[in-house]
């Protein structure tokens, strides 16, 4: 079609899950734009928000992936990478390295689970000369507080005998020194800046514990166990001399990963979407199209509470490019969908209402829904 040269087509949608990656989803929209507008320029740009998927989206964005053998959950070797930005920066993802996908068999160990693949992840990246560190902390598996990942960095935490104590928050109800002599000096010197997009304190009924525990796979007994194992942490740190806020916002963020980041890393939290868009671009590419589309596997209440989605729709609403929404399940009514600022938003499950098959044929089915939702806009 000759009256759409110039027009440029952003396709920016996050994971599917369970059924398509970030980068498979866009792919399948991109394909759909481009039969509703065969001569349209688009443009491919997944998104992530710093959990599960995240390292995949800035390896698409140009990263360098940098193999690296870490701790699973439980302490397996597993491979991962990190993502080598420039010379200064690096990408680590938590999910990837130990949290929940690699939990062997899928079983969950709420009280054993620990954080320290993250850690020796981030200790590469600093050998590597990366002293600027984004690190990721969605889809974690452990609530231990971090302590994992700092143990990996250098931090002794002991029991009243002065032994070590075993990585996992169940084991912190023992603990009774904090060891920060070792602390590594090139974790000293790093910028951190953590992507994480959950306000949660730290400790009680909205804490690390109690809201993501059952996530994680603990009983009540076991949620009982971790939230007494992060007050003892936080008592102990306290007890030290150190100025430590459970309740600053993003303290329960990865089972208190983003608690431990913050207060002995000097870290940042900053929403996880913003990290990854400023960190690929994506910004640069919105503000010069004519169309977004975005999506992901849902949207519903969830969405409108700064997942993804209406991170691109805020994004478009600032350079005024309009935007529209696919997904696999729309939960959302039309002036709920049009508050988010999509001009339109349309389901897999329109097109094929059982859900199994929804999700199976989502490939074909996206590029369906997404020529049909670009055509509403550019006819």
């Amino acid at each position: 079609m000759g009256d759409d040269a110039g027009v440029t087509i952003v396709v920016a949608c996050g994971a599917f899950k369970g059924s398509l990656t970030a980068i498979e989803a866009c792919h399948h929209a991109a394909e759909g734009a481009r039969r509703a507008h065969p001569d349209t320029d688009v443009v491919e740009r997944p998104v992530a928000d710093g959990g599960g998927g995240s390292l995949e989206v800035m390896v698409a964005g140009g990263a360098r992936p940098m193999p690296v053998t870490a701790s699973g959950p439980t302490g397996e070797p597993v491979e991962t990478s990190l993502a080598a930005i420039d010379p200064d920066t690096a990408f680590v993802e938590m999910a990837d390295a130990c949290g929940l996908l690699r939990l062997p068999g899928g079983v969950p160990r709420p009280l054993e689970a620990s954080s320290r693949g993250v850690g020796e992840v981030m200790l590469e990246a600093l050998r590597s000369g990366r002293g600027n560190i984004h690190l990721g902390i969605g889809g974690s598996a452990s609530t231990d507080g971090g302590t994992g990942m700092l143990s990996a960095l250098g931090v002794r935490f002991l029991d009243s005998d002065g032994n070590e104590l075993p990585d996992g928050g169940g084991a912190l109800r023992r603990l009774a020194t904090v060891d920060l002599d070792g602390l590594d000096p090139a974790v000293r010197a790093a910028r951190i800046l953590v992507a994480c997009d959950v306000d949660n304190p730290l400790l009680g009924p909205l804490g690390a514990a109690r809201v993501y525990g059952p996530q994680k796979g603990a009983s009540p007994d076991q949620i009982d166990a971790l939230e007494a194992g992060l007050a003892r942490l936080v008592e102990v740190l306290r007890n030290q001399g150190l100025d430590v806020d459970p309740d600053a916002p993003g303290s329960g963020a990865a089972g208190g990963v983003g608690f431990i980041a913050r207060e002995l890393l000097g870290a940042s939290l900053d929403p996880g979407f913003e990290v990854l868009g400023t960190l690929t671009g994506l910004e640069d590419v919105v503000s010069a199209a004519d169309l977004v589309v975005t999506g992901e596997g849902r949207l519903d209440d969830q969405t409108m509470h700064g997942k993804t989605p209406l991170g691109v729709a805020a994004l478009c609403r600032t350079h005024g490019v309009p935007v529209v929404a696919v997904c696999g399940r729309l939960d959302l009514e039309a002036d709920r969908v049009a508050a988010a600022g999509f001009v339109t938003a349309a389901a897999l499950t329109e097109k094929e209402p059982d859900i199994k098959r929804s999700i199976a044929n989502a490939g074909p089915l996206l590029e369906a829904v997404s020529a049909e939702v670009v055509s509403r806009v550019l006819p």
